[in-house]
């Protein structure tokens, strides 16, 4: 198994040095969802979401670094490929879904997390508290997932 500074890309015999941008990228990702479940757990419904100013700007701005990190390792990962850059945050998902490093699901969701993240970034005025709380509650997973099927791509599985 390939050492997380020393990882074989895609099969092939040279091996890629890695400075540990994409291993510090992945726990940062990590403390993120982390910090999301805690507050998940916490907050026992919409209502207490919704009256809780200070919360919502704090899960709006973890799901937005969570998203941003997961772009960030992708970028990088595309770049070390030396496959074509991509122009958008949902070009570079897709970039990385043709290459076989993400399933068709997970790219599907992160696409529909980077029109939230847009959102956030973008239309903060028009920030819809259900959709957010809707993700507290059911899509950290995604993150996960993004995080199992990078790591999965590393070891060269």
């Amino acid at each position: 198994m390939p050492s997380a500074s020393c990882i074989k890309i895609f099969g092939r015999d040279d091996s890629v040095s890695v400075n540990g941008i994409i291993t510090n990228r992945l726990k940062r990702l990590a403390e993120e969802v982390a910090y999301l479940k805690q507050e998940r757990d916490a907050t026992p419904n919409l209502r207490a979401y919704q009256r809780n100013q200070r919360l919502k700007k704090a899960v709006e701005r973890s799901l937005q670094v969570a998203i941003e990190v997961c772009f960030d390792i992708s970028q990088r990962i595309i770049s070390i490929e030396g496959l074509p850059p991509a122009s958008t945050y949902r070009e570079t998902f897709e970039t990385l879904h043709q290459a076989g490093v993400l399933s068709s699901e997970l790219t599907f969701r992160l696409k529909q997390m980077v029109g939230f993240r847009n959102l956030i970034v973008h239309d903060y005025t028009r920030i819809d508290d259900e959709r957010v709380y809707g993700i507290l509650k059911r899509r950290l997973g995604d993150f996960e997932a993004f995080a199992e099927e990078i790591e999965r791509y590393l070891s060269g599985e």
